[in-house]
């Protein structure tokens, strides 16, 4: 069994969006989880995803690596970075410092949603990366903003210490459709308590996702990129997370 659906007025505004991975970014310029990638999303009308991570003084950035190479051409991991340091970094291409959430929630305002993804590296508790967005929400509330994770304690603490913010689960199924995984699907549902899913477009359609939807959690779908994949949307998606447009099933 899996635990109650949402009420459908709490997760309205996640439905029927297209929301832009990790901003509207192509190439280098702008780059993704940059603040001209953002800009773009919300000047072209769609949502954003983005990833955050928490500096080790404490303060919400928004990346997506655990190391800091690809994306600033500095070594070293991002949990070792502190909040000065960050903010002397240009990410690469010349675009612009790393960004912080707080950043990001003050520029798409009340009219932009925003999916924030936590990411959590294997090991690293989830409280402290929670408390922190849960904080910045609370001080941006008038941001339509959810949470989600591929971890199911991110979503399970917010039903817990802060279930005001619509949170969601993000899967994958890499391909295996075994009784057992299934199991661990519904058991990880159950554990997070979300409002959505956020699932692997390569993994739909999917008897899960299907049986979450008909139940009454929106299922949004990343990362969308194909003509295929847009009439996927088309047909088993309430929202896509894309980085190509789409020309024919989008929502």
């Amino acid at each position: 069994m899996l635990p109650p659906a949402p009420a459908p007025d709490r997760v309205r505004f996640l439905m029927h969006r297209r929301f832009a991975h990790r901003g509207l970014h192509s190439g280098q310029a702008p780059l993704e989880n940059s603040m001209a990638a953002f800009r773009a999303a919300i000047a072209a009308g769609d949502g954003i995803e983005c990833d955050v991570r928490l500096s080790a003084d404490g303060v919400v950035y928004i990346f997506h690596d655990a190391d800091m190479e690809r994306l600033t051409g500095v070594s070293g991991a991002f949990t070792e970075q502190v909040s000065g340091r960050l903010g002397q970094l240009d990410l690469v291409g010349g675009n612009g410092p790393v960004p912080r959430l707080a950043a990001l929630l003050e520029a798409a305002g009340p009219d932009t949603p925003v999916l924030i993804e936590l990411k959590i590296d294997r090991g690293q508790p989830v409280a402290p990366l929670c408390a922190a967005v849960a904080q910045l929400l609370v001080e941006h509330h008038e941001a339509h903003a959810a949470v989600m994770s591929f971890h199911p304690g991110v979503s399970r603490w917010f039903a817990k210490h802060a279930p005001d913010i619509v949170r969601g689960l993000v899967m994958t199924e890499n391909g295996d459709g075994a009784i057992s995984s299934n199991i661990m699907r519904h058991l990880a549902m159950r554990h997070a308590k979300p409002d959505f899913l956020a699932y692997d477009i390569r993994d739909l359609p999917s008897r899960f996702a299907t049986k979450a939807r008909k139940q009454g959690f929106p299922v949004l779908s990343w990362t969308v990129r194909t003509p295929e994949q847009w009439q996927t949307v088309a047909r088993y998606v309430d929202a896509p997370i894309y980085e190509v447009p789409g020309t024919g099933g989008d929502v």
